[in-house]
């Protein structure tokens, strides 16, 4: 007997929905459309997601794609709360080790060409996180999954207009070989 929330039970809740989500591609809008049923924890990934996104969409990026039940099924050990406040922040970057990225975490992004980077969405400790993974450009940075609806990337100014003034909560710099420029996503 599965217990509802738990790894295997979403695992194979996912491994039903799987096959429909179209492979390497990038995700956007953890709210939208097959993604948002999704399981990750005691939710739906729509509510608590966005970690497991982010770092599905720099696997994409760095053309290393895997199914989006695979990192969830492996983020299911980083979970808070049982999955309700999403994943560990400080874990991700067990994650991309464990799928092959090479990352260095750092602070601030500064002059990294990809990254995924965490903050808090209002005020520190009183309001929920939120996770995405971005893509530096010429004219300003990239962000997928900006919001639970977005139905795109948001091109960003600079740092500041996608995570406010706050300092993020953890950054993890792409490195690696494998990157492709944004206008070659699919």
């Amino acid at each position: 007997m599965l217990i509802k929330g738990s790894r295997r039970y979403n695992l194979r809740h996912n491994e039903s929905i799987d096959r429909q989500l179209p492979f390497g591609e990038m995700i956007n809008g953890q709210g939208r459309g097959i993604v948002a049923q999704f399981r990750y924890g005691i939710c739906h990934m729509s509510f608590n997601g966005c970690e497991v996104i982010a770092v599905h969409n720099a696997l994409v990026y760095l053309k290393k794609p895997r199914p989006l039940k695979d990192i969830a099924f492996y983020m299911e050990r980083f979970r808070v709360l049982l999955g309700f406040f999403g994943c560990n922040a400080y874990r991700i970057g067990k994650a991309l080790k464990h799928f092959g990225v090479e990352f260095e975490r750092s602070k601030y992004p500064d002059d990294a060409r990809s990254y995924i980077i965490t903050y808090w969405t209002k005020k520190p400790f009183l309001s929920t996180i939120h996770t995405v993974f971005c893509i530096r450009q010429d004219n300003g940075i990239l962000v997928y999954n900006s919001y639970n609806t977005c139905i795109r990337e948001e091109l960003c100014r600079d740092l500041e207009e996608v995570a406010g003034k706050r300092r993020p909560i953890a950054v993890y710099k792409i490195i690696g070989s494998g990157e492709i420029s944004p206008d070659q996503l699919p």
